[in-house]
């Protein structure tokens, strides 16, 4: 039962990861990303993929700031994602059903998306919409990411996320083109 279970698992994933959106320039774009600091690598790759798809974008903002001390932080995320917290946010969508397409981008914190990012995704009704995560990491990849992203957006079609090592998300402009043109997203 188990190989039969892993084998279903990783078949449902090469599915997951060769789905192409059809690409449509009338399909409504948003990026939603959060960031932990201003100059992160998270709004980053949010500016570019806005740029490459000329979409709307929006920062998630936690009602309150996590501390600016990158240890102080990354305790604090390692609490919170342990319990499932999920932190009151400032600000919402309020027109999300217009949006046909949603980038979400999220730090990679002890490998799934920022609590603030889950609170989010809680809260807005994404069904029906495609779903592009992508994920800046320092080495962990995407993690559960999708998959617990897949598990706030029930009735969304998650597509194979994007993640990207934080040193280079500078110069990832190649990535985040080809990962675009693979999805569909851009011809």
């Amino acid at each position: 039962v188990k190989t039969l279970f892993v084998s279903l698992l990783s078949f449902l994933f090469t599915m997951n990861s060769t789905v192409k959106v059809q690409a449509d320039n009338n399909k409504k774009i948003l990026v939603v990303y959060f960031s932990w600091s201003q100059g992160s690598n998270t709004r980053a790759m949010a500016e570019m993929i806005k740029e490459r798809t000329n979409a709307d974008i929006f920062e998630i903002v936690p009602v309150n700031a996590y501390p600016s001390n990158y240890s102080a932080c990354v305790d604090q995320a390692k609490e919170e994602v342990n319990r499932g917290y999920r932190p009151a946010i400032r600000n919402n969508v309020e027109n999300i059903g217009d949006y046909d397409v949603v980038f979400v981008g999220s730090p990679n914190w002890w490998s799934t998306v920022a609590p603030a990012v889950a609170t989010f995704l809680s809260t807005h009704d994404l069904g029906g919409k495609t779903i592009l995560p992508f994920i800046p990491h320092e080495g962990s990849r995407l993690g559960r990411s999708v998959d617990d992203i897949s598990k706030l957006c029930a009735g969304s079609q998650v597509m194979q996320g994007l993640p990207v090592r934080g040193g280079i998300v500078r110069n990832s402009g190649g990535d985040i083109d080809k990962w675009l043109k693979d999805t569909g997203i851009i011809k």
